[in-house]
């Protein structure tokens, strides 16, 4: 049977604070009629403006909506509201009932989509024709870092502060998508936007991968793996979950969604109960619509990972689940002192060095504001808080779960600093810091 989520867990699954405010007007059981739940899907039919109530759906393994209202939203209000109602109030949701036939239709038209799925997958690709497609873009690429490695030299040679020909790298972004490595066009946009002072850093940095992605059969294996997937090349799903995979009882540490005009980026991360091993998890949505794949903090799921390749693999995807999401340990996960943690952090970077953060769990840490900024100390050794990817006010909501007392605390520890994610309270819960 589906653990009946928490209020934070279904808001975060909102495409916007509208809608959020929308929901909570549809979390009560007035205008809900026939409403039930399987332990698989949430149903219920919600009365409107006109004479015909909305039949709102979700299916909870993914999670994925249907309602029959006009909303381009998704989830609507309708959805987030049934989810609520199931949440908040279980006597008008009953559990064990079968669900209703518009429902039912919908739910096994789901079922068979994912089946076709699965059959198109297990389909034999032409190898032929495979080679000759990857050949080809390994010389585009090859020929993009090429050019990379020229601009940022002509920078340097007419030095930084000269900007009569230096411009915007728009430009030089475009071509590297043209060149099919998005991943080097997104670190080429991201120099207009850097300080002066930080510059020839990351001119360096993206010099070495740029010379990297032209010499990829002279590194090692691992070392190649993550040079291909820093500058764009993709693994499919399938062919992933089709190797290596690692069976765990994977705890949820934390999520945080980032917006911008094209998409929304949720980031999950795990971390495994036997194996100790972190994973993130990657799921996209288009404007209006929230990522998919939702799992919530602090609950257990056990499943079958797959990491992509590299150096240190930390990306991954989610594969077989055995069993809904359960609740997870109680009070906290184990954690590293700031020393710990620092070192951690430059082991990672010693094999991947263009690594911007790394998932860790703090302990007995303690959030300060001084004149230089936030802080979390545990004491002995202190590290500064990343501003820039953590909301004002989750800094202070941070603040007011310590009450000036040690806690636990998981984000990612980079060179920027620590950005905070999770933490948890004295009661050993966690609380997202990342919801508004």
């Amino acid at each position: 049977m589906e653990e009946r989520w928490s209020t934070e867990h279904v808001l975060s699954l909102a495409p916007d604070a509208a809608s959020r405010k929308a929901a909570g007007k549809l979390s009560a059981p007035a205008p809900w009629s026939a409403t039930g739940t399987d332990g698989g899907a949430v149903w219920g039919e919600c009365k409107g403006s006109g004479s015909t109530p909305y039949r709102t759906v979700v299916e909870l393994a993914t999670p994925a909506y249907q309602c029959s209202c006009p909303s381009r939203k998704f989830p609507c209000k309708h959805a987030l509201g049934l989810l609520l109602l199931w949440s908040g109030s279980p006597a008008a949701v009953p559990d064990g009932a079968e669900p209703a036939d518009w429902a039912a239709e919908w739910l096994k038209g789901r079922q068979e989509r994912a089946e076709q799925r699965a059959v198109r997958a297990e389909a034999p690709a032409d190898p032929a024709a495979a080679r000759r497609r990857a050949e080809k873009r390994s010389a585009r690429v090859a020929a993009g870092a090429a050019e990379l490695r020229l601009r940022l030299a002509d920078r340097v040679r007419h030095g930084l502060a000269d900007q009569s020909t230096a411009g915007p790298w728009e430009e030089v972004a475009a071509r590297m998508v043209d060149a099919q490595a998005p991943g080097l066009a997104t670190r080429v946009r991201e120099l207009d936007a850097l300080p002066q002072q930080g510059l020839l850093a990351e001119y360096a940095m993206l010099h070495l991968l740029a010379t990297a992605a032209t010499r990829l059969d002279e590194l090692p294996a691992p070392l190649a793996a993550t040079v291909r997937g820093r500058v764009g090349y993709t693994t499919e799903t399938a062919e992933l979950l089709a190797g290596p995979t690692v069976r765990d009882r994977w705890q949820v540490l934390g999520s945080r969604d980032t917006s911008d005009d094209r998409l929304t980026t949720r980031r999950l991360w795990l971390r495994g109960a036997k194996t100790g091993r972190p994973a993130l998890l990657l799921a996209f949505g288009r404007p209006g619509q929230a990522p998919e794949l939702a799992l919530p903090t602090g609950q257990v799921v056990e499943a079958e990972v797959a990491f992509h390749p590299g150096v240190r693999p930390l990306r991954a995807v989610l594969g077989t689940r055995y069993g809904a999401p359960a609740a997870g340990p109680d009070g906290p996960p184990p954690g590293l002192a700031v020393a710990e943690a620092v070192a951690g952090y430059g082991t990672a970077l010693a094999d991947d060095p263009w690594l911007d953060a790394w998932p860790t769990v703090l302990a007995d840490v303690v959030p300060v504001l001084s004149e230089e900024g936030w802080h979390l100390t545990d004491g002995r050794h202190t590290v500064p808080v990343h501003r820039a990817a953590v909301p004002e006010a989750a800094l202070w909501r941070l603040a007011a779960v310590s009450t000036g007392r040690p806690l636990t605390v998981f984000g990612e520890y980079g060179h920027r600093g620590f950005a905070p994610v999770t933490a948890w309270g004295r009661d050993g819960r966690p609380i997202g810091l990342t919801t508004p």
